[in-house]
């Protein structure tokens, strides 16, 4: 499991923590994903529907490595428009318990994909399983 990293820094203006560390056991993860669904198609509509499927696809991925949300140690966010923020923070906070990621959010001109609002970049440390 891992653990938020105390600091003198102030709390985060947003769901995440500066640092986390993790046992040096197991496996590393990377992934990225954007709001596509099973068959391949993009799944449009507003931040907070891109946000959730690209959260979902996010959660399969660490799941078929064999981890949990929990493994997630660091998020890499790519946002279109900033005012966006606020609507992908109230989703991305929902799949996390405890501990939160160290993460990154970055307003960009564009994603590859023309209809993405929102991409997101997933570090985890899933633990050796005995």
């Amino acid at each position: 499991m891992h653990e938020a990293v105390p600091s003198n820094l102030p709390t985060p203006p947003a769901p995440l923590n500066w640092a986390v560390k993790a046992p040096s056991d197991g496996q590393i993860l990377y992934t990225a994903h954007l709001s596509f669904d099973e068959s391949g198609a993009f799944v449009d509509g507003t931040i907070k529907e891109q946000t959730r499927r690209t959260m979902d696809n996010i959660k399969a991925s660490v799941e078929a490595a064999g981890g949990t949300m929990a493994d997630i140690t660091q998020c890499l966010i790519y946002l279109v428009d900033a005012a966006d923020a606020p609507g992908m923070n109230a989703v991305y906070a929902e799949y996390f318990d405890g501990v939160l990621p160290n993460r990154a959010t970055v307003v960009v001109a564009a994603i590859l994909a023309p209809e993405a609002k929102v991409e997101i970049v997933a570090y985890a440390h899933i633990a050796r399983k005995p």
